[in-house]
């Protein structure tokens, strides 16, 4: 038999038991600038677990204050933000589901407001520095607001607050780390000849814009217990062919690169990187075919994840049970619905002990 989207998946010693993630999805909800998590964090993360989801993975977590996008957003480069997240790992836990954090770094796009409020540059005091591989600020090349370009301290400051943030990570209960390197942010920026025009050891060639994600990836591992699972989200393709600019055969060739540095999943989504971009299509499951690519072209033979308008049960049940993802990676559906994963189980018919099991509190329901 076919897997199926409530087969579990077993990734080093970390079992899921399905193949529904909750997609990192930013809720630009912390109090002050402090980065720690709230009521509204807890309810919403352990609110999917109860739903069903196998894995349920946090918002971008910023690993050093000005690697947020806003001043809201969530953070991990405190001790302080350890122990208020743990109350959050044990609570998905105990509801059957697995944690993890998505690790990230927002580079140019950092120092905005929260989008229901323009998402707008910051300025004054409530402004800080962003830095990204070239002194070019987002949203566009004329923007007034200033990006300074990364020194080699930068860099390596960069590498060591990934490394710490995933000790953190680790000691907070997260079964499961993801770095991000999608969207247009920071480690994104580095990959994309877009906005890298470095001329030192990480910029210019493929090997040398890929550097910083290789290193990050390496220093995350050496730190990530053994038995656990890491993740890297990429951005497959920038969408931007007319020009020079990361490409889907790029991701194939990355994918090879993480998997040698003990890289378990690739998380496949694409652009964000300049507001150019020309997305072919926006239909269901629209960029999936980017993860069949990566799954059947790597030589690695690396799992993937695909995410981006998987909206039914049917719909992700086929990407699994066809062989062309290993997750299937469920973002504003979510929120539209907490208990996808439950809902899912009733449409395919596995509502027992071989698919998911509805809490007893809820059975009368279902």
């Amino acid at each position: 038999m076919p897997d199926d989207l409530f087969t579990s998946l077993e990734i080093r010693s970390t079992e899921i038991p399905n193949r529904v993630m909750v997609s990192p999805m930013c809720q630009y909800s912390c109090d002050g600038r402090d980065g720690l998590p709230t009521d509204w964090h807890h309810t919403h993360l352990v609110s999917r677990a109860v739903g069903g989801a196998g894995l349920v993975v946090s918002e971008a977590t910023a690993v050093e204050p000005r690697g947020r996008i806003t001043p809201h957003d969530l953070g991990i480069w405190s001790d302080a933000h350890v122990d208020a997240l743990a109350e959050i790992t044990s609570s998905i836990r105990a509801n059957g589901s697995v944690p993890g954090i998505q690790l990230a770094h927002a580079g140019r796009k950092a120092s905005k407001t929260r989008p229901w409020e323009g998402s707008d540059p910051l300025t004054g005091a409530d402004a800080w520095e962003t830095v990204a591989p070239s002194a070019v600020p987002w949203p566009y090349e004329d923007d007034e607001t200033a990006t300074r370009r990364m020194t080699r301290e930068d860099v390596d400051d960069v590498i060591d607050a990934f490394r710490s943030a995933a000790e953190r990570a680790r000691d907070a209960g997260f079964a499961v780390a993801e770095i991000h390197a999608a969207h247009g942010y920071l480690l994104h920026e580095f990959l994309s000849p877009v906005t890298n025009d470095r001329d030192d050891d990480y910029g210019g060639s493929f090997e040398d814009r890929t550097r910083l994600l290789r290193e990050v990836a390496s220093e995350v591992r050496e730190v990530w217990p053994d038995g656990n699972p890491l993740f890297v989200r990429i951005s497959a393709t920038d969408w931007l062919d007319d020009r020079p600019s990361w490409t889907v055969a790029d991701s194939i060739r990355l994918a090879d690169d993480l998997a040698a540095l003990g890289v378990d999943l690739i998380d496949v989504s694409a652009g964000g990187i300049h507001p150019d971009q020309r997305i072919p299509s926006t239909g269901p499951g629209y960029q999936e075919r980017y993860a069949r690519r990566i799954r059947a072209e790597s030589a690695a033979n690396i799992a993937v994840g695909a995410v981006g308008g998987i909206t039914t049960a049917q719909q992700a049940d086929a990407l699994v049970r066809n062989d062309r993802g290993d997750l299937a990676i469920v973002g504003r559906e979510h929120l539209r619905d907490p208990y996808f994963a439950l809902h899912a189980a009733r449409e395919l018919d596995r509502l027992d002990a071989d698919g998911i099991e509805v809490p007893v509190q809820y059975d009368r329901a279902f």
